[in-house]
């Protein structure tokens, strides 16, 4: 029996193997951007997606069937979400810095007006709009779908989940429609290196948390959680909220006053 409330890791091969694939994976991606051979790259992210899977199962298993997360676990867990997040909040700000800093002055290579010469802007009021009413309005279903956990309405929590994941899967595909038809890329000047960087960025932590939160709702439908115990699910439903905030500033700086 232990005369502490923490929980003593046991000895794990998932940290160490992740931390190997996340290397092979990065390798292998420059590799393929230099030499055109995906092997190493697939090899990375194959391997990635086997540790984490089972490095994740054992954590599910311990919190859920193990009953190893007391409260003050819990406690110390949403503590950890909350600095991973604050450093997600100053990796956006190094890439707004560079924006502003860019944009505020321009240089007498941009022409000294911003956006460039030369660059044919997005217009704020199409795509850019609606991803911002999409996002908005994923914001809303994660915060219903946390109250009715809270209320302990399990159909209304899934119902809201879905709506969430599929909102998110929308973002993603009229994202891939803004690239698609953009004039400009992530090779014309200053411009296009931070819009494409700021908002490439962006996409991927919408990608992520739409994983995250499909992930959540598989845990919800098997009852893995309850109104007293959701650890994974409201770190999933914050990393929704910090999105949804970093693409308002984006729309605000970049699409309605940058453009």
């Amino acid at each position: 029996m232990n005369n502490h409330q923490y929980h003593m890791v046991n000895n794990s091969p998932w940290p160490i193997l992740t931390s190997i694939s996340l290397f092979s994976l990065t390798t292998g991606a420059v590799m393929y951007m230099h030499k055109i051979n995906m092997n190493i790259m697939i090899m990375g992210f194959t391997t990635m997606i086997l540790s984490t899977y089972q490095w994740w199962r054992d954590i599910v298993r311990e919190s859920t069937f193990q009953g190893i997360h007391n409260k003050k676990i819990m406690t110390m867990m949403k503590w950890g979400m909350m600095l991973f997040i604050l450093s997600e909040v100053l990796f956006f700000t190094s890439f707004f810095w560079a924006f502003f800093h860019a944009s505020l002055a321009p240089s007498i290579e941009l022409g000294m007006k911003w956006p460039p010469t030369g660059i044919i802007s997005l217009n704020e009021m199409n795509i850019p709009l609606l991803n911002t009413i999409v996002l908005l309005t994923s914001g809303i279903s994660i915060t219903w779908a946390h109250h009715s956990i809270l209320l302990k309405k399990l159909n209304q929590t899934l119902k809201s989940m879905m709506l969430t994941i599929l909102l998110g899967m929308y973002f993603s595909m009229l994202q891939l429609y803004e690239y698609m038809e953009s004039s400009f890329t992530i090779a014309d000047s200053i411009f296009g290196s931070t819009f494409f960087m700021m908002t490439g960025f962006h996409g991927i932590h919408v990608l992520v948390g739409t994983l995250f939160i499909m992930i959540s709702t598989m845990r919800m439908n098997k009852l893995h959680f309850s109104n007293k115990h959701m650890i994974g699910f409201e770190a999933s439903a914050w990393y929704w909220h910090f999105v949804d905030v970093v693409w308002l500033m984006l729309y605000l700086s970049m699409y309605w006053w940058g453009m």
